[in-house]
C-alpha cells in the first residue's frame, strides 16, 4: 500500500522517563500542539466542548489521538501524521521508569524492547536524577537487545524543561555527550513553550527509524547472498568429488 509519496510507514515508540519530567506533556505537544498545563499534576482541560481531565498518574485522551489504552500508570496512543510525503502511524506507549523495583522493570524492559521500534528517553533538566535514569535506561536497553539477539535500536535522548534554565542542575554538553557515547540523536526541548521542537524529536526518531529498517534489510540481503554462494561452493565440492 502507497501513501501520497511513498509507501505507508508505521512505528512503535516508546518513551521512557521518570516522575515528573514532563514525558506526558512532551508526548501531549506533539499529538495537539498544546502544553496540558503546569508540570506535575494537571488537573482539569476543557477543549473543543469536551472536559479532559489530566495528571501525570493517568489521562484519558480521545480526541486527537485514533486510539487510546489505558493501562493504570501507563497510556498507549496511536497517531497519524505526514512526514516527507509520507503517512505514518506512530503508537506511542507512555510509561514510567521505576528505579525500586528493578527486577519488574528488566521484565518490562524485555516487553518494551520486544514491541519497539525506537526509544524516546527523557529526563529533566532540573533533576540530575532523572538524568542519571536515562544513563542506566540506555545500559538496560543494550543489554535487553543484545540478549534478545536484536539489530541496533534507534533512541532519542530529550533533556526537557529548557524553559526553568534558572533551575538547571545538568548541563546541555552532559545530554550530548551522554548521547554521542551511545550512537543516539539529542534535543533540549520546552514541552510548555515549544512545540516545533518536539516536533523534531518524534520527526528525528522516524528517520532513524526508516535508515535502520533500510539498513536491516540490507544486511538481510547481503546474509542471503553469502547463504546462496556459500550451498553452490558446497554442491561444487560435494560433485567434485
Amino acid at each position: 500500500m502507497t501513501s501520497l509519496n511513498g509507501p505507508r510507514m508505521d512505528a512503535n515508540i516508546v518513551v521512557l522517563g521518570t516522575d515528573n519530567v514532563g514525558k506526558s506533556a512532551l508526548i501531549v505537544r506533539f499529538l495537539t500542539r498544546r502544553f496540558i498545563g503546569e508540570y506535575g499534576d494537571i488537573g482539569m482541560l476543557s477543549f473543543h466542548g469536551l472536559i479532559y481531565k489530566f495528571s501525570f498518574i493517568y489521562i484519558f485522551f480521545s480526541f486527537h489521538c485514533n486510539r487510546y489504552v489505558g493501562f493504570s500508570t501507563e497510556s498507549l496512543y496511536t497517531h497519524n501524521i505526514v512526514v516527507d510525503g509520507r503517512e505514518q502511524t506512530l503508537n506511542i506507549w507512555d510509561t514510567p521508569y521505576s528505579q525500586q523495583d528493578l527486577s519488574s522493570e528488566s521484565l518490562m524492559c524485555e516487553k518494551r524492547v520486544q514491541w519497539a521500534d525506537g526509544f524516546v528517553l527523557v529526563y529533566s533538566i532540573c533533576d540530575r536524577s532523572s538524568f542519571n535514569a536515562v544513563s542506566r535506561l540506555l545500559q538496560i536497553i543494550k543489554s535487553t537487545k543484545d540478549f534478545l539477539g536484536f539489530e541496533k535500536m534507534p533512541i532519542v535522548i530529550v533533556g526537557n524543561k529548557r524553559d526553568l534554565h534558572h533551575r538547571r542542575t545538568v548541563l546541555s554538553e552532559e545530554g550530548r555527550l551522554l548521547a554521542l557515547s551511545a550512537d543516539c540523536q539529542f534535543y533540549e526541548v520546552s514541552a510548555a513553550e515549544n512545540y516545533h521542537s518536539v516536533l523534531m524529536v518524534f520527526h528525528g526518531l522516524m528517520d532513524r527509524i526508516r535508515e535502520s529498517r533500510v539498513s536491516v534489510k540490507k544486511l538481510a540481503g547481503i546474509k542471503g547472498i553469502v547463504k546462496s554462494m556459500s550451498a553452490v561452493f558446497a554442491r561444487r565440492r560435494t560433485d567434485s568429488l
